[in-house]
């Protein structure tokens, strides 16, 4: 019925923001495809007559999008895979780059710190996209609110490394068994993840994580030296890898 008429920007934006908005409140993403559709055929129907958007939503987007949200139910039995998805692939990081320096061992300070960051930064991310949805910020400040949250896990595992050091806690030794069998979960769980997101990011922005500090002690060079070559090579190489990745995705 509407195939010729394409929705006006606003309105676009809208339906983007509202999409991002409910999945962050952790709605089921099949109910929000279907109130998205909804939506834009009503919002179709409204500019093809001349109406606004606030016409149907009103005048504040905000205030829609949370009313909406609180009609439909959380996708508990969904988070309940997601979260501990999100959490191991956090965990994946620090588990790859330890197997490279021998057999896994972990302070119960450590194990309780990623936890408590993985979850701590889980929350800030999803109240950024709330806050981001409901507000229909521009892209400046959308970079200004998410910079911050995505340099906070660094932060804080910094901060983690800190007090491990000052503070003694008793230390889990996985041995060597132990840590060939969670060696080899860990690679079945990026590869399994990479196929089921199909999407390849996690591996390749490990790769760059891991392999540069790993093998350039290999080489002569000082301390120092690999360590800003390394820094280099992964933040340059991930950044080349997202620039490519996005002029593929608008080609």
């Amino acid at each position: 019925m509407y195939e010729n008429i394409t929705l006006s920007k606003k309105s676009k934006q809208f339906l983007e923001n509202l999409r991002v908005y409910l999945f962050s409140t952790g709605k089921k993403e099949k109910e929000i495809d279907e109130i998205v559709e909804e939506l834009e055929d009503h919002l179709m129907q409204a500019e093809q007559n001349g109406k606004s958007i606030e016409h149907i939503i009103g005048q504040s987007p905000k205030y829609y999008m949370e009313l909406l949200a609180s009609e439909m139910p959380i996708d508990v039995k969904a988070w309940m895979k997601y979260i501990p998805m999100i959490l191991f692939g956090a965990f994946s990081f620090t588990i790859v780059q330890d197997l490279f320096e021998g057999t896994l061992a972990y302070s119960l300070l450590e194990i309780f710190g990623f936890l408590i960051i993985s979850v701590l930064f889980l929350a800030s991310i999803s109240l950024a996209f709330r806050y981001i949805a409901g507000k229909n910020l521009s892209s400046r400040k959308q970079f200004v609110i998410l910079y911050p949250v995505a340099l906070l896990p660094l932060a804080l595992f910094f901060g983690l490394i800190f007090l491990n050091k000052q503070v003694t806690t008793p230390l889990i030794n996985f041995g060597l068994i132990g840590t060939i069998i969670i060696g080899i979960v860990t690679v079945i769980f990026i590869i399994g993840i990479s196929i089921w997101s199909k999407t390849w990011v996690l591996p390749i922005v490990l790769a760059f994580v891991t392999l540069p500090d790993y093998l350039l002690g290999f080489t002569s060079l000082t301390e120092s030296t690999r360590l800003i070559t390394g820094t280099c090579f992964t933040f340059g190489g991930i950044m080349i890898y997202f620039w490519v990745s996005s002029k593929v995705a608008k080609d």
